[in-house]
């Protein structure tokens, strides 16, 4: 409970921080600050659900824990959207959606669905052939190639920022790599789930503008669920026994996860562009090698903490970066 009070004090402050009257620039710069803060709060949920996804890979399969994960999340979004629709109904401030805002939803929840099915499952089948600390580093490649991709998409970005991006890949290989460095097969799969989650920060970069962000989440949920459910009758046999063991594990990556992580990363990429954005999120590594230390008994040396510094100085220097939103 203490903790708890803390944190929302925090909140409190940063929110009083944020918004308190201030010039143009002073305030865009503090807006972006706290867009940032917002985007390393999802990079912790997804960092600490990697120890509950490492326990639930010892019950289920991948497609299994995927489909849990997003029709858990899909339901839990679709009611939260229903209750803020009814209360916006009583108080008659509802807009009803238009066609093309129907159709851009759909588009969108589509894309973004399908594009984090393909890279969650690429990742978990990559793991399987790879160790851990190649994984989380590979991963987190998207760092480097949001910015690439972005040129091409017509997008401005800063040489500052790409300074950070190769900071942040410095202290991504000092935290994630131990024992040097050849490329293998799973390494390959990993590096290929990389892509496609750069594909989906990109997609959720287009998608999320002019859109009601937890309606774009949960669409995405629900396409990431149908793809993933397909797989685990095709691939998976289901056991009640081991479904059960894994419940708690599934239950966490939902809720935290699936509806606060990724809707966050929706309505927070409408403020950031998506290379800022990318570079908030590699903090994930971090927040993963932390869970492990405090949750698994896992170890870290003074090269790994270097790392996880060096991450958090390119998070900071790139929030007082002011860049052309995605």
């Amino acid at each position: 409970m203490f903790f708890f009070k803390t944190f929302v004090v925090c909140i409190k402050s940063l929110c009083y921080y944020v918004f308190m009257k201030n010039t143009a620039q002073e305030q865009k710069h503090k807006a972006q600050s706290f867009y940032m803060f917002l985007m390393m709060l999802a990079a912790f949920f997804w960092g600490t659900t990697f120890v509950a996804q490492s326990k639930g890979a010892e019950h289920v399969g991948a497609y299994t824990y995927l489909a849990g994960r997003s029709w858990i999340s899909f339901f839990l979004m679709a009611l939260m959207i229903q209750g803020i629709g009814f209360w916006q109904k009583k108080k008659k401030d509802h807009v009803p959606a238009t066609k093309a805002r129907r159709r851009h939803i759909i588009l969108g929840s589509l894309c973004c669905g399908f594009f984090l099915f393909a890279a969650s499952a690429a990742q978990q089948v990559g793991i399987a052939y790879t160790t851990t600390a190649k994984s989380g580093f590979l991963t987190a490649m998207y760092v480097v190639l949001v910015p690439v991709l972005s040129l091409f998409f017509g997008k401005k970005v800063r040489p500052l920022v790409f300074a950070c991006v190769g900071l942040s890949v410095v202290g991504l290989y000092l935290l994630c790599m131990k024992d040097g460095y050849s490329l293998g097969f799973g390494d390959m799969i990993t590096l290929v789930s990389a892509l496609l989650f750069t594909f989906q920060i990109l997609c959720v970069s287009h998608f999320s503008h002019g859109v009601y962000g937890p309606t774009l989440a949960a669409g995405m949920f629900l396409v990431e669920a149908v793809f993933a459910t397909v797989g685990m009758l095709w691939t998976e046999k289901l056991s009640l026994v081991s479904l059960r063991a894994a419940t708690g594990s599934i239950l966490y990556a939902a809720v935290f996860s699936g509806c606060v992580a990724y809707t966050l990363q929706v309505v927070v990429q409408k403020h950031l562009s998506a290379t800022l954005a990318s570079i908030a999120m590699c903090c994930e590594s971090v927040f993963s090698a932390l869970a492990g230390w405090i949750v698994l008994g896992q170890t870290l040396s003074g090269r790994e903490l270097s790392g996880c510094v060096i991450i958090f100085v390119s998070i900071l220097t790139a929030s007082l970066v002011s860049t052309e939103k995605a």
